[in-house]
């Protein structure tokens, strides 16, 4: 059984950040990293990417936002309240070296991933750069804890009620066009988000990272149903990934598998709030 610490309701209640006590877990775990969380005996098993640890009071952080039962039922728990199971740390940890100029996009909650590997690239001693995005200012996540970490920092939301108005792929060519130190983009976030972030850096052939979020049920590479298209060839994100080229990743496959059990997703929370 894993204690909540601390809970943290964010972006009008529609994305929750748990503290949560597992000192296995923040001892093993690293960057890019998800755990597999499953709430009660009769809970499904979903996968949640670690946003951040500490090790010395055994925590690790855990953000999503409510768009199934499950999370609703999540959103549910109190400090104090216990989960059932956490198993990992799962997946390939982001590879973190010392590059120079790397930039760091993030978008919705992938800005919660986002900041676990933006702080690993900063440990490393590279100079970072973020850009995060939002659909408006109650939606942006994590700002302050980014600008602590970021050289340089900037904001986009859709409609221009904070920082930039547009998308973060506004920002990153312009950074693109007048810098050529940077070596690296790590873009995480919504598929049509990395899908465009890696067909802009595409053209000024720079390398880029992305982190998948594909369906997936056990994290172990037994049911097969994280299976994702890189380079032609057939990847399993709980353990191949979940990072990989951004380059070669098939994302109008990614889309319409992710999209199978949308419907079934809405039933499912819906039936279970009457």
């Amino acid at each position: 059984m894993f204690q909540i610490l601390r809970k943290q309701e964010m972006a009008k209640g529609t994305i929750i950040r748990f503290e949560i006590n597992a000192p296995k877990i923040a001892k093993k775990v690293q960057a890019g990293q998800f755990v597999i969380v499953r709430i009660n005996d009769t809970g499904e098993r979903i996968p949640l990417t670690v946003a951040d640890k500490d090790e010395f009071s055994g925590t690790i952080t855990l953000i999503f936002q409510v768009v199934g039962k499950t999370t609703a039922l999540m959103r549910s728990l109190k400090q104090g309240d216990l989960i059932k199971d956490i198993a990992g740390p799962l997946g390939q940890p982001a590879h973190v070296s010392n590059i120079g100029t790397v930039v760091m996009v993030g978008g919705g909650t992938g800005v919660a991933i986002l900041h676990h590997v933006a702080k690993a690239f900063k440990e490393a001693g590279n100079y970072v750069i973020g850009i995060l995005g939002a659909r408006d200012r109650d939606m942006l996540i994590l700002e302050e804890e980014m600008t602590a970490i970021c050289d340089e920092l900037v904001i986009t939301t859709d409609d221009g009620s904070y920082g930039d108005r547009g998308f973060v792929t506004d920002s990153l060519k312009k950074y693109l066009g007048e810098r050529s130190d940077i070596k690296m983009v790590y873009a995480i976030g919504p598929i049509v988000m990395m899908k465009f972030v890696s067909k802009l850096t595409e053209k000024y052939k720079v390398p880029t990272m992305v982190s998948l979020n594909p369906v997936m049920i056990d994290g172990t590479g037994m049911c097969g149903g994280c299976r994702v298209t890189v380079d032609n060839k057939v990847k399993f994100c709980c353990v191949d990934g979940p990072d990989f080229d951004g380059h070669k990743v098939d994302y109008e496959e990614l889309e319409k598998r992710n999209s199978l059990y949308l419907k079934d997703e809405k039933a499912s929370l819906l039936f279970s709030i009457r």
